[in-house]
């Protein structure tokens, strides 16, 4: 198929799409760089986000390739080695005019799948909508620390195949039994046709993640999380046998001052909602220092089961007894009827192209995941009092008495 597609391009001299456009100012995807602060990656109520969606859900493709890391690991296993090689997620980098790019990642499981009990974290799926409801929930927790994602249909011929210069990639599309356009990567992801993506017959579900400044604009750094997993079939971490991990974390530079570790525990509260356990690192950008917020970066491997509440993944919470007051106030907040977190999202979710983007069981357990973090609070609260647990990290005005969340509700 491939053969016959070069051999296609080369019989018409056709050429890959015009240059993008020089690079305008008012462009959605620069307004988003210059907006990223010390607060998050883009101020509350941003018209630009909302533009900048719009774009990637309409935008023309001009380019397709790997991403780097891909392209740093391709051969770089034994195939035969791998646990589960269609656990890896297979991803492309799209470009777009205005020197736009955004990361995609194609649909490998349907809404109304969950994850199999018995598979490891490390080698579950990676969830296309999984991204675009992180990016969502992100944002009603006045986080924004999620770059913002939007659901898209790809016509995998003309939007990648077509427009992509990477040999590699162009050798890997075939036309399955079904008469179904298909891709897949090479080693050490989907090493086999079998582990391929299909579009229908070249429409193809995914989610784009608009792309941060590059790293020579914006340095980042990519830290270990305290809490870490095992990536192995057997053995545990410290923090999963000592109850008092948190006492030696305390100790260590830059989680014995500033607020790195009200960080991490709100990391640790937004993963456990989307049930992500595959938070391994964490990334900064140096300009911010070492009390910047933490990006939260790579969530397809959420909500993978709505069944199953993994508690293991609160332990920064439950461990250290520690919480940001703002990020307490709004959880509360979202747990009252009117405004309750499986209503908001759903009402957030209706405006992708993609919905229904959860089905309706993820939905409500993350009110039944909300009441499981206020309830680890309120234990935090009874042995340690309210003024050890709750940290003050606002200089906003008091907002008046009969407006006010009582903390301890």
């Amino acid at each position: 198929f491939s053969r016959r597609h070069k051999l296609y391009w080369e019989e018409l001299n056709l050429t890959s799409p015009a240059a993008p456009l020089p690079l305008r100012p008012e462009a959605s995807w620069l307004q988003f760089h210059l907006g990223i602060s010390q607060d998050g990656l883009y101020p509350r109520s941003s018209p630009t986000v909302n533009r900048l969606l719009r774009d990637m859900q309409d935008f023309t493709t001009i380019s397709a390739d790997y991403s780097q890391d891909e392209k740093a690991l391709l051969g770089a296993c034994d195939c035969s080695q791998i646990v589960k090689p269609s656990g890896v997620h297979l991803k492309l980098v799209l470009r777009f005019q205005d020197f736009g790019k955004a990361m995609f990642k194609p649909m490998r499981q349907k809404r109304e799948e969950e994850t199999p009990e018995d598979f490891f974290y490390f080698v579950d799926f990676q969830r296309h909508n999984a991204e675009i409801a992180a990016f969502h929930l992100d944002r009603i927790l006045d986080f924004r620390r999620v770059p913002p994602t939007v659901g898209r249909l790809i016509n995998v011929t003309k939007e990648i195949l077509e427009v992509t210069k990477n040999e590699i990639l162009q050798s890997v599309f075939f036309v399955s039994p079904a008469s179904n356009v298909c891709f897949f990567a090479k080693c050490p992801y989907m090493c086999k046709t079998e582990y391929a993506v299909c579009g229908n017959p070249h429409l193809l579900e995914g989610s784009l993640s608009a792309f941060l400044p590059s790293l020579n604009l914006a340095p980042r750094l990519s830290i270990p999380n305290p809490w870490i997993r095992s990536y192995s079939f057997d053995g545990k971490e410290e923090w999963e046998v000592n109850p008092l991990y948190c006492d030696t974390v305390r100790e260590i530079y830059p989680y014995s001052n500033g607020n790195r570790l009200l960080n991490i525990v709100d990391m640790a509260i937004f993963d456990f909602l989307i049930g992500n356990m595959d938070r391994h690192h964490y990334e900064m950008f140096t300009k911010f220092g070492d009390n910047g917020f933490l990006l939260h970066l790579d969530n397809a491997r959420g909500f993978g089961r709505h069944s199953h509440d993994e508690t293991s993944i609160l332990a920064p919470l439950s461990q250290c007894c520690i919480i940001k007051r703002t990020t307490l106030l709004r959880l509360q907040l979202l747990a009252e009827p009117e405004y309750r977190l499986s209503d908001v999202m759903r009402e957030s979710l209706l405006q992708d192209r993609l919905a229904p983007v959860l089905t309706e069981p993820h939905l409500l357990a993350l009110d039944r995941r909300l009441q499981l973090i206020l309830k680890a609070v309120r234990k935090c609260i009874d042995t340690y009092g309210e003024a050890k647990v709750v940290a003050n990290d606002t200089t906003q005005p008091e907002a008046p008495a009969s407006d006010r969340v009582k903390v301890t509700t």
